[in-house]
């Protein structure tokens, strides 16, 4: 592999664009697999003779191992090197699909759900680790925008190519097919020759970087930033359409288009924000601004009934905002992560993400059962406020990088 620190710039540049190119590639291969199961559930409930509360079983087990595991893959990933730690990731999660396919059963169902989330676990704290020690420091907004672009690309064709595969292999056929991309993935990362966070977390004598404790008040506070930030967007996702449907008369069709938006412009917003967070220092602000613009629109939403035309205009400002804060949100936890430490940081925020995705689906799904459909909304302007508040307390001035790419590197993204 080429001495990143004495090859020539557009040597470097070749070598941090393949990298961004490889992880981005593991990550849309992360929310594919998150949507496998639930795009089969129809399949499964017939095959296996079970009820929609038993599948939903195997999503809240996914859940559970993800968030319990996500901290120790971050500290497994500074300890022994995030690549390998993210190469035996993909398999995993890969083979937990395939072996599921290959054995059928409701037992092998619940197992297969563990072992992706163990898998979805890695993800984060090891893509994060690799791209904040090897991109260029001038463009790593931009870095981290199209990283999480490639794992929202993952979840939006998810349904047509799993519908697809049932309709030529069907649903063991496609089982196979969907865990099979997982090692295809890894071992293209090998053959790409993605680097070692851990090689970058050296000083230029070879001795280790001095070990600094992870657990700061500042990533804490991260934690429950994410976790927030998950709250706030679930119940727009997943209870959505059935609230305004059920409390606002909204057609299925404007609802679906409305959510449609939303997440569309999501897409889009995450791209926007890369080149935001590149351009400020101010990352805490800027989530700040967004949030407190989106929880306007929320409130706008949650206390009146909007036209459909407009209706959809504000749940796409409303995504497109959401969105733009990604970039910046990741910015945070790297400003605040030590060096040598990114993984773990990484892990340890993410569990926030994790607990929401717990916690979400009982809060709405309690909203909807009390008839409240509005507090969909009101709810979600509440966790934005709260989410305002703590982005402007989280936000510090980046500290310098010693342990990042060596100046002048830098990739055309």
């Amino acid at each position: 592999m080429v001495d990143v620190l004495t090859a020539p710039q557009h040597v470097k540049a070749d070598s941090s664009l393949r990298t961004l190119a490889a992880i981005s590639v593991a990550h849309w291969v992360s929310h594919f697999h998150i949507f496998v199961l639930p795009m089969l559930f129809p399949y499964l409930k017939v095959q296996l003779g079970v009820g929609y509360i038993e599948l939903g079983f195997a999503l809240t087990v996914f859940g559970l191992v993800s968030a319990l595991t996500q901290a120790p893959i971050g500290y497994l990933a500074d300890h022994i090197g995030a690549r390998k730690v993210l190469l035996i990731g993909l398999c995993v999660g890969g083979l937990a699909l395939i072996l599921l396919g290959m054995n059928l059963s409701y037992t092998s169902l619940i197992v297969c759900a563990a072992l992706l989330g163990l898998a979805n676990s890695v993800y984060h704290p090891c893509d994060y680790a690799i791209l904040s020690t090897h991109m260029d420091e001038a463009r790593m907004g931009r870095a981290f925008s199209i990283h999480t672009f490639a794992g929202f690309l993952g979840g939006a064709v998810a349904p047509i190519i799993m519908a697809s595969l049932v309709t030529m292999l069907s649903g063991l056929g496609a089982l196979i097919v969907a865990g099979a991309v997982g090692p295809v993935v890894a071992l293209l990362l090998i053959v790409v020759g993605i680097p070692d966070a851990s090689s970058a977390d050296r000083k230029t004598d070879g001795a280790p970087a001095p070990q600094q404790s992870v657990i700061t008040p500042a990533i804490i506070m991260l934690m429950f930033f994410f976790m927030l930030l998950g709250l706030s967007n679930a119940g727009i996702s997943n209870f959505g359409i059935v609230a305004l449907m059920s409390g606002y008369g909204v057609t299925f069709s404007a609802a679906n288009i409305a959510l449609t938006a939303f997440l569309g412009a999501s897409a889009a917003g995450v791209l926007a924000g890369g080149y935001l967070a590149d351009r400020t220092t101010r990352h805490g602000q800027v989530a700040a601004a967004c949030f407190g613009i989106n929880a306007l629109i929320m409130l706008v939403i949650a206390t009146t009934t909007l036209p459909s035309v407009v209706l959809t205009a504000a749940m796409g400002i409303a995504g497109f905002l959401g969105g733009v804060i990604a970039p910046s949100r990741d910015m945070l936890v790297r400003n605040a992560a030590p060096p040598g430490a990114a993984g773990r940081a990484f892990g340890i925020v993410s569990t926030g993400f994790n607990f929401s995705g717990i916690l979400s689906p009982l809060l709405f799904g309690w909203i909807m059962d009390q008839q409240m459909p509005h507090w969909v909304f009101g709810a979600s302007v509440a966790f934005m406020v709260l989410t305002v508040l703590l982005a402007l307390i989280t936000d510090r001035k980046p500290k310098t990088r010693s342990e990042g790419p060596v100046a002048g590197l830098e990739p055309r993204f």
